[in-house]
């Protein structure tokens, strides 16, 4: 049965497909310019994706988390820098929600349409103080950095000589624009380069105790303790929400590299006549189509069943959590190579940069490198924990 939207949730995809062509055309300027141009940042904004997961009393919609990611896919397909930033901001407020109501006052209270930054790698240093902690660092990745206003970034707790405190959880330190530094010329990369994901210095700034997260239990799900966040989508497991996001934008990359070869194909000319007709073109691109559908197909349906089950009052297992997160990588993987297997088959024309499907291509491959992305670690915890073992690994499920 299909669920139904709410009129602002719709509302969300139509400004989606009413803008579709901005991002079609401002994608090369995009990668050029080295982040999100102006225009397709205000499109972005304009469509609300950012607000989805929102609250509803800061301006947000309160969303279904697969409508989310769908919009997310959406813009992805269109250009995938602008749908990598609409998920990795866009997922901000999941968690943010979470945080302290004056927290959410400072982001959302006179702007409904702030946008935050992170990373989350705990790159930062805090050590204790009256009222909060003094804070320094420096963080990579900071996807969209230049169009944000504040950012969340992780952190360790350290004592008075800077040492970390031994079992304590990285926190996440909210910061303003103006307590942060964002460093020009650290993002010179070969894929996604309109994702803007640049560096990020602090130093020595003090953050407000209100600022900061305690991570532990937004990721297993135990949610906000503050009962107006008592929902199912603030019950939702943070990380396989934010990793949600990372595969929703790595899959629309590659679902645009297929939609470019097809393009391509429609016109092009080769040795059996017109491309179309190319057998072995043919076998790439239905292999690679169906791949790519049922990576997208995994992602929803996961997350649905995640939804429904903290809806009826449960919570996600470590082992539940461990399953969506293997078959989040898989899918990762399983459509970027598809979109490798279409490209190679594409012809050398597809080499000039002047041809979209290469920048799509090198922005789905460049996509596997975030961490959330990676196989080895989240394979190896999840046949930790199938067979009964400890698992100790660092990585995040």
């Amino acid at each position: 049965m299909t669920r139904a939207m709410d009129d602002e949730t719709r509302r969300v995809f139509e400004k989606i497909e009413e803008y579709a062509s901005v991002w079609e055309e401002t994608a090369a300027a995009t990668e050029a310019e080295g982040h999100l141009t102006a225009e397709s940042a205000a499109k972005v904004k304009e469509t609300g994706v950012v607000r989805m997961l929102q609250p509803k009393e800061f301006g947000g919609m309160e969303s279904h988390p697969v409508d989310y990611l769908k919009a997310v896919l959406e813009i992805g397909v269109r250009d995938g820098s602008a749908g990598w930033v609409a998920g990795v901001v866009g997922i901000h407020p999941h968690e943010l929600a979470q945080g302290t109501r004056q927290l959410q006052e400072e982001l959302w209270g006179e702007d409904p349409d702030t946008w935050i930054a992170s990373p989350y790698m705990p790159g930062g240093r805090a050590i204790p103080v009256d009222g909060g902690y003094r804070f320094s660092g420096r963080w990579q990745f900071s996807s969209g950095t230049d169009h944000c206003t504040w950012v969340t970034i992780g952190g360790l707790i350290c004592d008075a000589d800077g040492k970390p405190v031994p079992g304590k959880a990285a926190h996440h330190f909210c910061l303003p624009r103006e307590d942060y530094e964002i460093v020009e010329g650290s993002w010179e990369v070969m894929g996604l380069k309109g994702t803007g994901s640049k560096d990020l210095i602090v130093n020595d700034v003090f953050v407000p105790e209100h600022r900061v997260i305690d991570t532990e239990p937004v990721t297993d799900g135990a949610g906000s303790t503050d009962p107006a966040r008592d929902t199912p989508l603030y019950r939702m497991p943070r990380n396989i929400m934010f990793s949600g996001a990372i595969t929703g934008a790595t899959l629309a990359l590659a679902k645009g590299a297929l939609m470019s070869f097809v393009d391509w194909t429609q016109s092009r000319t080769n040795r059996f006549g017109n491309a179309s007709t190319d057998p072995f073109q043919l076998f790439a691109l239905a292999a690679a189509g169906a791949d790519i559908d049922a990576s997208i197909l995994v992602l929803l349906n996961d997350i649905e069943r995640a939804y429904d089950k903290v809806a009826a009052g449960q919570q996600l297992s470590f082992s539940e959590r461990a399953e969506i997160r293997r078959n989040q990588v898989r899918a990762s993987h399983r459509a970027a190579a598809a979109a490798n297997d279409v490209f190679k088959v594409a012809g050398g024309s597809q080499l000039h940069l002047s041809n979209p499907m290469q920048r799509r291509w090198r922005d789905s491959q460049a996509a596997l490198h975030h961490i959330q992305n990676q196989e080895a670690p989240l394979y190896h915890a999840y046949g930790l924990d199938l067979f009964g073992h400890e698992v100790k690994t660092a990585v995040k499920i």
